[in-house]
């Protein structure tokens, strides 16, 4: 199984920027997608961005032109660039890793990372 460890949050103030990264124990190029997702108390997981082993980007419509998921297969690590940052952004983000070898159903998660915005 692989192993998701995410780093990188922290408190930021508004307006400000933050780059979380996903490293990944094994390598990345045999997952069909790779993604940040995020949640807050009390609402369910939603997801931020996700980047396919051909390089497609899909993003939440709340972070298109802020963020920008990015992907290097050497270093097998996952980033996802977040600017102008809002109170709204407030969350833990879990990186995701599916697919293994076009397997539909796998499905790993990190144990998350902290942003915090000030205002």
């Amino acid at each position: 199984q692989v192993q998701l460890v995410e780093s990188g949050g922290g408190l930021v103030q508004a307006g400000g920027s933050l780059r979380l990264s996903c490293a990944a124990s094994r390598s990345i190029v045999n997952f069909s997608a790779m993604g940040w997702y995020r949640q807050i108390p009390e609402k369910q997981r939603e997801l931020v961005a996700t980047i396919t082993s051909g390089g497609s980007t899909t993003y939440a419509d709340s972070v298109k032109g802020r963020f920008t998921i990015s992907r290097d297969n050497a270093k097998n690590t996952v980033d996802l660039q977040m600017n102008s940052l809002k109170s709204e952004d407030r969350a833990v983000y879990y990186c995701n890793a599916r697919g293994w070898l076009g397997l539909p159903d796998y499905n790993r998660w990190g144990q998350g990372t902290q942003v915090t915005v000030s205002s």
